[in-house]
């Protein structure tokens, strides 16, 4: 090996459950590369070292994936623990593991073997317990394979929650205000059945699934909660967070075909959006033994990895718009509450009794109810009603992203498709581009059938309204190599006019279609591309709602400030820097006057309650462009008057917030993002030492480089990880990850890779067998003990 001046070579560590000695390496961009002499021992390593950094990280995930939380940490978290176990796979364990790979259970078994084997490692005090379980008082929990992949919650998908909205501003704002909420493509009347009264469905019938997809919150007064006080929290302050993310994680991805290339190889660019949270959601790995050699981003807590790229291929992907939920509402029989109408008689339930842990408490003993559907989410006994979600959790196939295990190791075209087949959940764009210049689109996720309805709107569960089966995965729209030399995605509504037309209905709610609008407008303008420009076009700042809403202050006579506010738009290049004075100005108009003030032009009857004002930016541009189909009187005096009113108090709202001078406003003294660690709220003075931040950023939910936020302006969703590969040149591939690869607070590599991130900065993805071996500046050995 060529050592680096920086290498320490640590001394071999003895390891039970190993058969061959393996290699854990660190480069100098905190990338890890494993090296085994078998698949087992590769994976073992793999749970082994992503233990050793990430040890609370993935112990929480499993204990909130599986409804474990109250044994460590007491009653407030019980109710959480109940709603979680109603998502649990519960199905025949065989059909999960052939889903995603003919040997995923014995790579999951090696996995787990090694972090038990660091978990014993740490119990018989041989490594130090990572200071979250010091300050908690908790230990870390063995794994059992299957742990790795009955947990669904982690994998949000869509459109329970918005049903439920959708039913209740229908019913009490008007379809005007609910189009401002969701804009619909292809555009669609949603439908159910006449006898279902839309405003009799309850708001909190979601609030349980709510809290099993939220992050576990920590809090003085939840940890010190009593039995008597468990049931005070069945709901979570990140319920919020929850619907906002629901909308908006999402990604860019394009690839490249090498005809339009200056190097004559394939370009493949990825940048997943997900909420920000430390540590990283991402860990970045190499994995080396026989028969395989893939490096890139995955979950730490599961083998292999889902971005990145083998010595053949790269792969990436991007959240597609497609619908895998329904919310059922049945008729219960009065004489027996746990029997509801199917048909034309009873059906009933299947009552789940499971015994929870609570820490200082006996055992709690509590049921879960099921339909044939689904869980059950709310009963209303007293109105004999009850209702469930059918999600494809309950299906074998969907653990998030596990189908990867297949993708990275196929050597075609042919073995990526089918490998794809497996793909259950979550549904996205996913993209390939190998070295023999192939480029391929697949949307993948099972896409429910529904013969009779789009569901977009709760229906009757007595069976007139089912499922009728899915979607072939390989008959789900894609595309191979295409004329034009191009692919991207940007969660944009992206079926064509051909499926629009003859497909099977697969959703109508995508998310804002301005990046994607963006990324377009940049591949197509250059007949030749290189790796450095698809880096900048993942930190791109343009806003395309600011353009198109300077077109229409251009042609709107307004005087006083309005007319002075509209002038710093008008002067402003649509550039969303954190530096920028007009961008600031743009997004609090656009985002906390304009929309607020269209609700209250456009709704007819009952406010829609703040909670659910989270717009379609979409939706509130058509209204300025087409304000014709908004309101019932004058169409260019109702823009004229939103306009003026909105421009004048956003105006007076930036002097508040940031001095009379424009020349003091800057969008990233608002636009902020701090990365919040679990533990910091149960330990303020710990805060200092776990979180992250606040770090001013530029762009928004419309830029390329993707910095969605909440109405207070904090940051909530970006890019976790970007990664552009320069296929078949494999060391010349990019990336960063926000913020480090460490769980460990007081290492170097817990918040590393920060300044680089925040300026769009990139580090080497080396991947040679001799460029790892120079970059590598620590050596850790695992033999078998």
């Amino acid at each position: 090996m060529t050592k680096s001046p920086e290498t320490r070579d640590g001394t071999a560590v003895p390891v039970t459950g190993l058969t061959a000695k393996a290699e854990i390496r660190k480069d100098r961009w905190g990338i890890t590369h494993i090296r085994a002499e078998s698949r087992d021992d590769l994976f073992f390593a793999q749970g082994y070292n992503v233990a050793s950094e990430r040890l609370w990280q993935i112990d929480l995930w499993r204990k909130k994936g599986l409804g474990l939380l109250a044994a460590d940490f007491g009653p407030g978290f019980l109710a959480q623990d109940h709603a979680t176990r109603h998502f649990v796979y519960r199905g025949d364990i065989s059909p999960e593991w052939d889903s995603y790979a003919p040997d995923a259970e014995a790579i999951c078994s090696a996995f787990i073997r090694g972090i038990n084997a660091y978990i014993d490692r740490v119990l018989a005090g041989g490594a130090p317990l990572p200071p979250e379980f010091e300050l908690f008082g908790t230990k870390p929990s063995h794994w059992h394979p299957e742990d790795v992949v009955r947990p669904r919650t982690h994998c949000l998908i869509r459109n329970a929650i918005s049903e439920v909205q959708r039913a209740y501003t229908l019913s009490r704002s008007g379809k005007r205000a609910e189009a401002l909420r969701k804009h619909l493509e292809p555009p669609v009347t949603p439908t159910t059945a006449e006898d279902l009264d839309l405003g009799s469905i309850p708001l909190d019938l979601v609030q349980r699934y709510q809290l099993a997809v939220a992050p576990p919150t920590f809090t003085p007064d939840r940890l010190s909660a009593t039995m008597d006080d468990a049931w005070k929290w069945r709901t979570t302050s990140a319920a919020g967070d929850v619907t906002q993310a629901t909308d908006s994680e999402g990604s860019n991805n394009w690839a490249i075909a090498p005809a339009l290339t200056e190097t004559g190889r394939p370009i493949l660019a990825s940048d997943p959006h997900r909420v920000h949270g430390v540590p990283s959601l991402r860990y970045m790995v190499h994995l080396t033994a026989p028969g395989i050699d893939v490096i890139g981003a995955g979950d730490p807590a599961a083998p292999g990895i889902i971005i990145g790229h083998s010595d053949f291929a790269a792969f990436c992907l991007t959240t597609y718009g497609a619908d895998q939920q329904d919310v059922y509402v049945y008729d219960l029989d009065p004489d027996d509450p746990l029997s509801y109408r199917y048909g034309d008689g009873w059906e009933r339930m299947e009552v789940v009794d499971e015994v929870f842990e609570v820490k200082g408490h006996a055992p709690v003993t509590l049921p879960l109810h099921f339909t044939r559907h689904g869980p059950v989410m709310l009963e209303e006994p007293d109105n004999n009603r009850a209702y469930a979600i059918r999600s494809v959790w309950s299906d074998a196939g969907t653990s998030a992203y596990m189908a990867s295990l297949s993708v990275m190791r196929a050597r075609s075209v042919e073995e990526y498709r089918n490998a794809l087949v497996g793909w259950g959940a979550p549904t996205m764009n996913h993209m390939w581009a190998d070295i023999d210049g192939n480029i391929v689109w697949q949307s993948v996720g099972w896409s429910p059938i529904r013969p009779n309805w789009e569901g977009l709107l709760p229906i009757p569960g007595d069976g007139r309204y089912e499922w009728d089966g899915y979607i072939s995965p390989l008959e789900m729209p894609h595309s191979i190599n295409p004329a034009n030399g191009m692919l991207y995605s940007a969660n944009e509504m992206n079926l064509t006019d051909e499926w629009q037309r003859t497909g099977i209905p697969i959703g109508n709610e995508w998310i804002d279609g301005s990046r994607a609008q963006r990324v377009q407008e940049v591949l197509y303008s250059r007949d030749r591309h290189t790796l450095a420009e698809s880096q900048a076009l993942q930190s791109d700042l343009t806003s395309i709602p600011a353009r198109r809403l300077q077109a229409i202050l251009k042609e709107t006579a307004l005087d006083g400030v309005a007319a002075r506010a509209a002038d710093h738009i008008l002067g402003w290049d649509c550039w969303l820097s954190a530096e920028s004075s007009s961008g600031a100005l743009f997004e609090l108009w656009f985002m906390a006057h304009l929309i607020p003030a269209l609700y209250e032009a456009v709704t007819e009857g009952e406010p829609v309650p703040p909670a659910l004002r989270i717009s379609d930016v979409q939706s509130a541009l058509d209204a300025m462009e087409r304000p014709e189909a908004w309101c019932d009187g004058d169409p260019i005096a109702f823009r004229k008057a939103v306009i003026a009113s909105t421009l004048e108090s956003a105006w007076g709202d930036m002097v508040s917030r940031m001095g009379s001078d424009p020349a003091d406003w800057q969008w990233g003294k608002i636009h902020k993002l701090t990365m919040k660690h679990a533990i910091s709220t149960a330990f303020p003075d710990q805060a200092g030492r776990f979180d992250i931040g606040p770090i001013p950023l530029g762009g928004s939910g419309s830029t390329p480089a993707n910095a969605i936020y909440r109405s207070d302006f904090s940051v909530l969703t970006g890019a976790a990880v970007r990664i552009v590969f320069d296929v078949g040149n494999w060391d010349g591939c990019r990336f960063i990850n926000l913020p480090g690869q460490s769980g460990d607070p007081e290492s170097t590599g817990y918040r590393e890779f920060v300044e680089t991130w925040a300026d769009y900065g990139y580090l080497p993805m080396v991947f040679s067998r001799d460029a790892v071996d120079e970059a590598t500046i620590v050596l850790t050995e695992i033999t078998p003990a």
